[in-house]
């Protein structure tokens, strides 16, 4: 994962991702870096546009979340009065029982 965020990194610098300059962001971090790993990353990110990546993940992040919400939005309207209600007394029974 190191290995993406030093890319990651080097890219909102506006650096130029290389192996020379992924190798010094992870020795900048007190690691040292996989030769064949750091080959493998920059040569897979040669044809990949990153703001692209990055903007297609955010939307699908995005879409994601809307259903997630939508669901506690869902479930918090299932709930009625009457549980309301219920739950008071149960808290008002519970304050006396410390003062009785």
């Amino acid at each position: 994962m190191e290995y993406v965020y030093s890319a990651m990194l080097l890219h909102s610098a506006k650096k130029e991702i290389t192996e020379g300059s992924v190798k010094k962001v992870i020795e900048a971090a007190g690691m040292t870096p996989d030769e064949g790993k750091v080959r493998a990353m920059v040569a897979s990110l040669k044809e990949v546009n990153i703001d692209d990546a990055i903007q297609k993940a955010a939307v699908s992040m995005t879409a994601s979340a809307a259903p997630a919400a939508a669901g506690a939005h869902e479930a918090k309207a299932e709930k009625k009065p009457e549980d309301e209600k219920k739950t008071e007394e149960e808290a008002a029974a519970g304050l006396g029982s410390l003062f009785g």
